[in-house]
């Protein structure tokens, strides 16, 4: 499939399968994207033969042709599939809110995205009843505390693997 079929059949199948109120709910549906797997196709599509070719001439079985040729090549582009992968399972918080009914095991974006409702709530509570509190309390001042604390771990990922970005998307792409 080329496309993501939809939120509701994806929790019916959650659902069928059991994983609802699980861990596995947030991974194992969106674990293998097909994007993914078009930009690693279309990466050793690209990548000459003759590197195969002469690794089997030297005696070299399938495993380690792919442990010590395939995989080293392929760097760029796990690395671009894999902060992809990261963004997306990092920035996902309805996928708590679907899944997931107690709050206790909610991932880190959805308890954020709680504590800005609730305290968005409080917030106008407290400007309904004491102006002079209500002053040192906005909805912005904690939606700009829940981006900051959301994009701390990013941007110590990107950079590691921020080198092989570029590399892995130009590799990856389709060729015309």
């Amino acid at each position: 499939m080329y496309f993501h079929a939809g939120l509701i059949p994806t929790y019916m199948v959650v659902r069928a399968v059991g994983l609802l109120n699980s861990f596995w709910s947030l991974i194992l549906p969106t674990m293998v994207p097909v994007w993914s797997v078009i930009i690693l196709m279309n990466f050793f599509r690209s990548q000459p033969k003759e590197l195969e070719e002469a690794a089997i001439v030297d005696g070299a079985t399938p495993g380690q042709i792919l442990l010590r040729i395939a995989v080293p090549i392929a760097r760029p582009a796990l690395a671009t599939i894999g902060l992809f992968a990261i963004l997306k399972h990092w920035n996902s918080f309805f996928d708590g809110l679907i899944y997931l009914n107690n709050p206790r095991d909610y991932p880190l974006q959805t308890y954020l995205y709680g504590q800005v409702v609730s305290a968005a709530s409080l917030i106008q509570l407290l400007q309904e009843g004491a102006e002079n509190l209500a002053l040192y309390f906005s909805t912005e001042t904690l939606r700009a505390a829940q981006i900051f604390l959301a994009t701390i771990p990013i941007i110590v990922v990107y950079p590691l693997l921020q080198k092989h970005f570029v590399k892995g998307i130009v590799l990856g792409s389709v060729k015309g």
